[in-house]
């Protein structure tokens, strides 16, 4: 330990007598450690509902979505994936998607969404709650699967024949002389689907969605999953590049883009509000290093006719700030830290009607980078607060300190 440091640990921690100076800086440490705690905290409990929303959306969103950017659908043949692309993909689904009238005898009709896909789905996807995932033709008939809101609606049962015809088929029964196409398919499955607003849908074979859009080898998009989210931002400038300009590529971000952002946008709106808390410690740093030039003009005297220089002075004070900091932010991040962490792991703090939620307390996910940011803003700002009652030290005239000494 330097001389500086001595001096300066000294001028806050004087051990002869209490003083309003000794009183002021506490009262700073203790607002920086409880507004780096808060801070800690809050930011680790946005980051637990970020987490949790975006694992809900991406049990039904892929990670990346291709789709034509003027036509609604597009030939097969137009895309292409070189090796290099496609050992990047851990599933690919080819899909079409579009607006049907789903009717059952003597019971209500529903527009509702309507889905093609290959038989052999990926089945993580969409988890089944009763029935069979068949899409195939069995006993004459293609399959179709619903989700369970599409069924309550329609009073659908295991087995239930429904007829689906699409917006075009009535289109084109209108404006031509020819019937409606009406596909008949039999209800082998009902499904769940977590995510934050329910929709119903229709899973059909792609084949029989393109017989019922009047589709010849077309489709609506492609979906893409891998191993890893976070790769999607990267590989989604590779299949740019390759697709070029006719191709839309959205990852699973941009596919909820504004959900992902206002979450992001509160989180450092949060955060913002809570360093007032972090400033008003400020506020008093500056006031008791203000008050300890005061009081100790003297001893700057007699340490700068010993040899100090100014620069030193500054230094020697700013120590003091960065000391507080040193201090409230070691405290105030451990304790933030280990009451996100035992959060994290015990859910101590239940939510209110959580019973009725799909969690049933304050999810946290503790961001290290999010802890950086807070613990190295809080020291910067006390290193700013210092400034001014050091450069006011440093302006100490020796002969102004000891005149009347």
């Amino acid at each position: 330990m330097n001389i500086q440091q001595i001096i300066a640990s000294r001028y806050l921690f004087s051990k002869k007598n209490i003083s309003l100076i000794s009183t002021l800086t506490w009262i700073s440490i203790t607002g920086v450690t409880i507004g780096t705690a808060l801070l800690i905290i809050v930011l680790s409990v946005f980051n637990g509902f970020y987490s949790l929303i975006q694992d809900l959306l991406l049990s039904n969103d892929p990670h990346i979505r291709i789709e034509h950017s003027s036509e609604k659908y597009f030939k097969k043949d137009l895309l292409h994936f070189d090796s290099t692309l496609s050992n990047k993909f851990i599933h690919v689904e080819y899909f079409v998607e579009g607006n049907a009238l789903i009717s059952r005898s003597g019971r209500n009709e529903y527009v509702t969404a309507v889905r093609g896909v290959f038989s052999e789905m990926d089945s993580s996807i969409y988890s089944l709650s009763s029935g069979e995932l068949i899409l195939g033709v069995r006993e004459k008939v293609p399959g179709v699967v619903v989700s369970e809101q599409l069924a309550r609606d329609l009073r659908l049962y295991l087995d239930d024949e429904i007829s689906i015809l699409s917006a075009d088929g009535i289109r084109r029964s209108l404006t031509q002389f020819s019937g409606p196409r009406l596909l008949s398919f039999s209800v082998n499955g009902f499904f769940t689907m977590q995510q934050i607003a329910n929709r119903p849908l229709a899973l059909v074979d792609l084949a029989a969605a393109q017989r019922l859009f009047y589709l010849k080898n077309e489709l609506s998009g492609v979906d893409i999953r891998l191993a890893n989210e976070d790769d999607a931002f990267a590989l989604k400038e590779l299949l740019q590049q390759k697709l070029g300009a006719s191709f839309t590529i959205k990852t699973w971000y941009d596919l909820q883009k504004p959900l992902y952002d206002i979450m992001q946008i509160e989180k450092w709106a949060s955060y913002a509000i809570l360093m007032i808390i972090v400033l008003v410690a400020i506020l008093n740093i500056v006031g008791s290093l203000a008050m300890i030039v005061i009081q100790k003009k003297k001893d700057i005297g007699i340490l700068m006719a010993m040899g100090f220089s100014s620069t030193k002075i500054r230094r020697t004070f700013q120590l003091q700030g960065f000391l507080i900091g040193i201090i409230g932010c070691g405290i105030g991040g451990s304790i933030g830290l280990g009451l996100s962490l035992m959060q994290e792991k015990w859910g101590f703090v239940k939510l209110v009607g959580g019973e009725s939620f799909i969690i049933d307390a304050y999810p946290i996910s503790v961001h290290f980078g999010d802890v950086s940011t807070v613990i190295l803003s809080c020291l910067a700002l006390c290193l700013l607060a210092s400034w001014f009652p050091s450069a006011k030290a440093g302006q100490v005239q020796v002969a102004d300190a000891l005149r009347y000494e």
